[in-house]
């Protein structure tokens, strides 16, 4: 699975209607909508304003597309199906058209999205997608700068730190790797205080 860790927009023309191509990352589904309200907002003279997205959750992959006044089938399902086909996850894709006088047919429509779609996801860098896990450790003063230094190997990072008698360090880390850096500051004899997961 792949995902985009910054905004890319495209824009085209197509017998005089033009294509506006939005690629957003958006790590939840409420994210995703409050991007998509904002668009509404940004562009409130748009002829349609169509969009698909897939979101990542607990309970699976969360999609969702519409047309958004444009004939069934010919707009919100072609973006959705290169999301898809390129197994994008945590994003949402947006395609502003503002028509230009001149209808596109069925055919026509379907293949505008679809380009539109396809184009803003190629200017796009398309990331690897990490599962990442987040866990708890708290650790004296000494320890520290050891712990940064495996964390790092770890490919982890520091979320939140908290310093009081001993050091409170909320971290994530990629799920592939949490059990053997776990594991390591078992055998390192450090406190681990509390353990929970997060998926992103």
């Amino acid at each position: 699975m792949y995902c985009v860790n910054k905004t890319t927009q495209t824009e085209d023309t197509i017998k005089k209607s033009r294509f506006i191509g939005i690629l957003i990352p958006c790590p939840t589904e409420s994210e995703a909508l409050q991007h998509l309200t904002q668009l509404q907002q940004q562009y409130p003279d748009a002829s349609h304003l169509v969009f698909a997205y897939r979101v990542k959750t607990l309970k699976g992959i969360v999609t969702r597309f519409h047309d958004a006044g444009e004939p069934r089938g010919t707009a919100g399902k072609p973006i959705f199906q290169h999301l898809a086909g390129k197994n994008l996850i945590n994003l949402i894709c947006v395609v502003v058209r503002y028509f230009g006088g001149i209808k596109l047919g069925a055919g026509g429509l379907t293949r505008a999205y679809s380009n539109a779609a396809k184009k803003v996801i190629e200017a796009s860098t398309l990331c690897k997608y990490i599962e990442y896990t987040v866990k708890s450790f708290t650790i004296d003063y000494n320890q520290m700068q050891n712990f940064e230094y495996q964390l790092k190997i770890f490919d982890g990072l520091i979320v939140n730190q908290d310093f009081s008698e001993k050091v409170t360090l909320t971290i994530k880390i990629p799920e592939s790797k949490a059990s053997d850096f776990s594991s390591f500051f078992q055998t390192k004899n450090l406190n681990k205080k509390t353990t929970m997961t997060e998926s992103r």
